[in-house]
């Protein structure tokens, strides 16, 4: 279920994009929000499943396309993986563990990213800056 702030920027970036607010979406929101652990479609079909047994995957599929489209969450990709959905909309960069395949966000400071804007020709049009670390997360952050 939603928090009140989440349902008020879901319902007002969908409005923005023309659309509107539908159960799916929100159960479909409800489940990235809830656990940020960067989930597959897949993984987010188990969930709602649970609360909407009789949503379809390509449902979820189409819900996660609104998402995107509207700037609610990002989408991951990680190469030959599946897509993942991230909710944190902060300019950020991404650790991906080798061995559990678990993703976690890394915050960069806007001092970071200036610096890394000013890497590329002043005829480069930035619109994102995607980074990947990988390797082996400690196993503190396992739990």
């Amino acid at each position: 279920m939603l928090n009140q702030n989440a349902t008020e920027e879901l319902n007002r970036k969908l409005a923005r994009a023309g659309l509107r607010s539908t159960r799916q979406r929100e159960v479909v929101y409800g489940a990235i929000l809830a656990k940020r652990d960067h989930p597959s479609a897949d993984d987010i079909f188990a969930r709602v499943k649970q609360e909407m047994p009789t949503i379809s995957l390509a449902t979820v599929y189409n819900c996660l396309d609104t998402l995107v489209h509207c700037g609610l969450v990002k989408q991951v990709n990680l190469e030959r993986e599946s897509t993942r959905y991230c909710p944190n909309l902060t300019q950020h960069a991404h650790f991906h563990d080798n061995e559990s395949g678990r993703i976690y966000d890394v915050q960069l400071d806007s001092e970071t990213i200036d610096k890394l804007q000013d890497l590329l020709p002043s005829e480069f049009d930035i619109s994102s800056i995607d980074i990947t670390f990988r390797g082996k997360a400690a196993a503190t952050l396992e739990a």
